[in-house]
């Protein structure tokens, strides 16, 4: 039996767009399989967290489809946020196959990781400045090219749940 090389990533993925992608192909390529944990999978329905947890995995499902990773070589699981740090590495464990590698640029998440024993790796930002979920947010809030940033499946589920409506609605003030 040969044992696989596992890596996490943990992201809110609040859509998966292109530089998600770049991301899971870079680490792809270091390790047999990849664990993609939808991070606050809790949250949904506001300005910075817009999709559900089931929304965004099926984003992910497609936009992983479409580039051609077969789905031997991932998982996708939801994990919710924990109200005490200390908690959330062994939830993170608990609710994931085993992995040997943590991939994050968040220094919150490395840290806590890092004082668990883990092994962290800071996986390459790709072009930081355009493909960002916030950048992403903003342009579909403003009317802007928003879909040039995602694969085109995900912009099909953001159509097929009326995510723009839903992003405008959530902005306006209360009457």
């Amino acid at each position: 039996m040969v044992d696989k090389v596992r890596g996490l990533l943990v992201g809110r993925l609040q859509p998966i767009h292109d530089g998600h992608m770049d991301v899971i192909s870079r680490i792809l390529a270091e390790v047999d399989e990849v664990i993609i944990g939808i991070g606050s999978a809790q949250l949904s329905h506001t300005l910075k967290d817009p999709f559900t947890a089931g929304e965004r995995t099926m984003m992910i499902n497609k936009a992983l489809s479409e580039n051609g990773i077969h789905p031997s070589r991932y998982y996708i699981t939801p994990i919710q946020d924990v109200a005490r740090n200390s908690l959330w590495v062994a939830q993170v464990k608990m609710l994931t196959p085993p992995f040997e590698i943590i991939y994050s640029g968040n220094p919150l998440v490395q840290r806590l990781f890092i004082e668990a024993g883990h092994k962290v790796s800071t996986p390459p930002l790709f072009n930081r400045e355009v493909y960002s979920g916030t950048e992403v947010r903003r342009r579909m809030l403003e009317d802007g090219d928003w879909k040039s940033l995602l694969p085109p499946q995900v912009v099909d589920v953001i159509e097929e749940i009326d995510g723009i409506n839903r992003i405008k609605h959530l902005s306006q003030k209360e009457m």
